[in-house]
């Protein structure tokens, strides 16, 4: 089991996003979470990485408890659990005065301690992977959205993440963008590596999923295979939402 989440509530204020939300993901798994804005599923990504502190309920990463009391686990524990996992935000989040190779190699560099050369090997693999093989001493400046959004997926590659995390990844990008990105995050489909992804691509998300999850409102209202989502549901909220598309 990759994440077990139980009974997961989180309020700003008085205003309750996550309402009593339990999940449970296996190693290697690919999940979907689609749904309405401000239904939860940003801050449901944030929780995962201990980006925001949840009210009350449990969150475990290959069964080690990661938040719900800052002092259980320790500040060590919830960092190498932490460590095992990446994020790819809608804004890129780019260094403008850093190389796309410079950006990769940053985390190498600062985080994990490794010498110039080796992060800048792995860094240039990465980047070719990513098909940015002629880019790799652009700035940000003169890349287009889907180039930076390729150089940030290559940042969280470098360190090997066991689980990836994806905040509509293509949401800040031009239509004829979209497809560049979303090959990239297929492509990585059959490597092992957890995948919890919030998008609006639907095509997409019945290509790439193991399982999607629907979130209105706070609750997951279904999770399910691809077909029996957006083929077989019988809520109406789900319909709703999916004639949309």
């Amino acid at each position: 089991m990759s994440v077990s989440i139980k009974n997961l509530n989180k309020s700003f204020g008085n205003l309750s996003i996550l309402k009593d939300l339990s999940l449970d993901i296996n190693k290697g798994e690919i999940i979907s979470i689609i749904g309405p804005s401000g239904s939860g599923k940003s801050t449901l990504l944030r929780c995962l990485i201990d980006l925001e502190e949840i009210d009350s309920g449990t969150l475990e990463v290959f069964r080690a408890p990661l938040v719900c009391d800052r002092r259980n686990p320790g500040k060590k524990e919830r960092l190498d659990i932490l460590k095992k996992m990446g994020m790819v935000f809608q804004s890129f989040n780019l260094f403008p005065h850093k190389t796309a190779l410079e950006n990769v190699m940053e985390p190498l560099i600062v985080v994990d301690k490794k010498k110039k050369e080796s992060a800048e090997k792995k860094a240039m693999e990465l980047l070719t992977m990513v098909g940015l093989e002629d880019r790799m001493n652009n700035y940000p400046a003169a890349l287009s959205g889907g180039q930076k959004q390729r150089v940030a997926i290559a940042r969280v590659l470098a360190r090997n993440p066991e689980i990836l995390l994806f905040d509509e990844p293509t949401s800040a990008l031009d239509p004829e963008m979209v497809k560049e990105v979303l090959l990239v995050i297929e492509s990585l489909k059959n490597t092992g590596i957890t995948m919890i992804i919030v998008s609006h691509e639907m095509e997409f998300v019945k290509q790439v999923s193991d399982r999607v999850v629907f979130m209105d409102c706070g609750n997951i209202l279904n999770c399910d295979t691809p077909d029996k989502i957006f083929n077989s549901t019988k809520n109406e909220r789900i319909n709703k939402f999916l004639n949309n598309f």
